[in-house]
């Protein structure tokens, strides 16, 4: 007599079970649910199949600051032999574990696309607001001072500014779209120089210095990998516009931070929106902090209401790709 397969294991936190596990099981009733609370209380490896890391996980975490439920759910991924898929809920895959894991022959698949219209939105109100000073408006305002932007302090118009767009995923994409809209023009940058709508101009990464000088607007929406590491660094602010602007939505190594500052300093930037940084959280001390042309947000311009829906539509999907042994989206190792 044929002894019965058992279902597949299932990795996923408490919150994630308690917010989405009905819904899991009525989509594949042959999965059986571990949270990670419970796989890592158990002695001995774990017989996990299959795991969706989700942003409760992750969320509070840095590179260098690690949450204690960041720290427990790689531990159980660690000590899981059979895993071969993890669903993970950003667009990037740059921490340590995710490459440990492909090693091991795990597919790491991402969330990209799931966020693009928020970051994208979050870029456009950014444009929007630090061309138009409301920044240095609201700094005034806390001051009880009537300071109007006229004569030479008037903003410049958008139309005719041209924004350099480093990344050209979803994110990248939509940013290019919106900004379009407003009659800027767009120079994408990626790692091909192969043309990609709606962009006016498409460069590879090595060919960034040859564009610098016409940034009105440097745009950073890229992942991190060797190639962009550092690469908003002195040589490239010095060789924009005087008064031009800086958008970070990427990864914060991606620019070099002190190099940032002083452009803002410098007069070189006249503003910036910074959603990512070096070291997260911020350190108080920063000079950043400060600025009243610079607009800062805690590493949220994704953040949205509907965002884990989204997230939640991607890894269903894949769960039913990954059961048809069909090929599953967003795979890291499969990404052009």
């Amino acid at each position: 007599m044929t002894e019965p397969s058992q279902p597949l294991k299932l990795l996923l936190s408490d919150f994630a079970l308690r917010t989405w596990g009905a819904r899991i099981e009525a989509a594949d009733a042959d999965l059986s649910l571990v949270t990670a609370e419970d796989a890592l209380a158990a002695d001995g490896p774990s017989a996990i199949d299959i795991a969706f890391m989700t942003r409760e996980v992750t969320g509070r975490s840095s590179k260098g600051n690690q949450t204690p439920e960041l720290r427990g759910f790689e531990a159980v991924l660690r000590k899981s032999p059979k895993l071969r898929w993890l669903q993970i809920h950003p667009a990037g895959a740059e921490r340590p574990i995710y490459r440990e894991l492909r090693d091991r022959g795990v597919k790491v698949t991402t969330a990209s696309g799931a966020t693009a219209v928020t970051v994208s939105h979050s870029v456009l109100g950014a444009v929007i607001a630090v061309n138009r000073r409301f920044p240095l408006l609201a700094d005034a305002q806390r001051r009880h001072a009537w300071e109007p932007r006229i004569g030479e302090r008037s903003p410049r118009d958008l139309k005719g500014q041209c924004a350099v767009v480093v990344g050209m995923g979803p994110i990248g994409r939509n940013i290019a779209a919106l900004v379009k809209m407003l009659g800027m023009g767009v120079i994408g940058v990626r790692r091909t120089a192969e043309p990609v709508a709606p962009c006016d101009r498409t460069i590879a990464y090595g060919q960034l210095p040859e564009v610098m000088p016409k940034a009105d607007w440097l745009i950073l929406c890229c992942p991190a990998s060797a190639v962009t590491r550092g690469i908003a660094n002195a040589a490239a602010f010095a060789a924009m516009p005087m008064g031009s602007h800086f958008i970070n939505v990427s990864r914060g190594e991606i620019a070099v931070e002190k190099d940032v500052i002083e452009a803002l300093q410098i007069g070189r930037l006249a503003g910036a929106y910074l959603d990512v940084f070096e070291r997260e959280p911020l350190d108080p001390g920063s000079p950043l902090w400060d600025m009243p042309n610079v607009l800062i947000s805690p590493h949220t311009a994704s953040h949205s209401l509907g965002q884990n829906e989204a997230i939640f539509d991607i890894f269903l999907d894949n769960l039913a790709r990954f059961r048809a042994g069909r090929e599953l989206r967003n795979d890291v190792d499969n990404l052009s």
